[in-house]
């Protein structure tokens, strides 16, 4: 029996953080804004590299062009503010990119939620 309830408890323990590890928090514009502005940020744009191409939030990475060597252009600290982005509220491709910062160990990541047409619709610029 007790064999039993600590081969459940297992279960449990690693549903639980498997559904935390794929929970990001967002990030507000002027939050995303104020982290920019003082250099305490690293973006990662998911939507794709012809979208980057076509206008990103500036220093964003593109992650579909660099996604294999994403480690190298991440910050060395772990703890480091790492926000993912996609098109909009309605797009869920950023948790490709939060995941794979989240799998190389940081613990800061987070998802602006508006993405690049939010960005852009906020009048905020874009680089091409």
């Amino acid at each position: 029996m007790k064999k039993l309830l600590f081969a459940f408890a297992i279960a449990g323990l690693a549903l639980v953080s498997s559904a935390f590890a794929g929970a990001y928090p967002d990030i507000s514009l002027p939050d995303l804004k104020a982290a920019i502005a003082a250099g305490k940020v690293t973006l990662i744009d998911v939507n794709g590299t012809e979208s980057y191409v076509a206008g990103h939030i500036p220093g964003a990475i593109d992650f579909e062009a660099n996604e294999t060597r994403l480690a190298t252009l991440l910050p060395a600290d772990k703890n480091a503010l790492i926000v993912a982005y996609c098109a909009n509220e309605g797009c869920n491709a950023y948790k490709l990119g939060a995941a794979a910062a989240h799998k190389l160990g940081y613990a800061n990541v987070k998802h602006f939620p508006l993405g690049i047409e939010g960005w852009k619709k906020a009048g905020e610029p874009v680089a091409k």
